[in-house]
């Protein structure tokens, strides 16, 4: 069973922050890579962060580097997402997903493009 809920989402100008929250079971709870993606309508979905949660490595997309933090708290079994200075192209649906890889290395934000179990999303939307 793959449960997953997200929160925190909502309206911000640009230049904001928002703090997106993802708490997990199932399938969720046990996967060693969480992540994060979004999908703006007639856009091409997009993982823009990955945390593998043996040791704490993350990885980013290039849109969002230096601008967003994925993080994990063991002990609440959430993930979260700090998203700071937000820009209108940052506006969309957040998913948080989840995936079970052999190879930690393999645990990249640009995994969540195409695979992985994602929760019903947070909607995001920044104005100028």
């Amino acid at each position: 069973q793959v449960e997953a809920v997200e929160s925190g989402g909502g309206s911000v100008q640009a230049g904001g922050s928002l703090r997106l929250s993802c708490t997990g079971s199932g399938y969720f709870a046990i996967s060693n890579c969480m992540g994060w993606f979004r999908q703006a309508p007639g856009k091409e979905r997009e993982g823009v962060a990955a945390i593998y949660t043996g040791d704490g490595r993350t990885d980013y997309a290039d849109s969002v580097k230096g601008r967003f933090t994925i993080s994990q708290d063991f002990a609440k079994n959430t993930r979260y997402l700090q998203m700071s200075s937000l820009k209108p192209e940052d506006t969309a649906m957040y998913h948080c997903a989840a995936d079970s890889l052999v190879d930690p290395g393999d645990c990249r934000a640009g995994h969540f493009s195409q695979f992985g179990y994602w929760g019903q999303g947070t909607q995001v939307t920044v104005s100028s």
